[in-house]
């Protein structure tokens, strides 16, 4: 476990980040092994026989962080946008 979350044994890598990169940004198994050094094409597959095995309660647990993660965004303005904002008003003197 990773947080409360199943993870591949002796790695901090979650199953639902194995999941992620193969469902949702297409990645092949090869590709996961190589953003993640340290685990293998094994890992990889055993991380998603176990995701399709508990595929609702990880989705629930994607969902779930994806909505924190917006609410997060929601409730803190960032500083990027607001230093974007005040220089497109004209309200930042030094110019590049």
């Amino acid at each position: 476990m990773c947080g409360g979350r199943p993870r591949i044994a002796g790695h901090r890598i979650r199953v639902q980040d194995v999941a992620i990169g193969y469902e949702s940004l297409g990645m092949s198994a090869d590709e996961i092994v190589s953003e993640h050094p340290g685990i293998t094409l094994a890992d990889v597959y055993a991380a998603l026989a176990y995701y399709y095995d508990h595929r609702d309660e990880i989705r629930r647990d994607i969902d779930a962080e994806g909505a924190f993660v917006a609410a997060m965004q929601r409730s803190i303005p960032s500083r990027l946008i607001e230093k974007l904002t005040r220089e497109h008003a004209g309200e930042n003197p030094i110019s590049s």
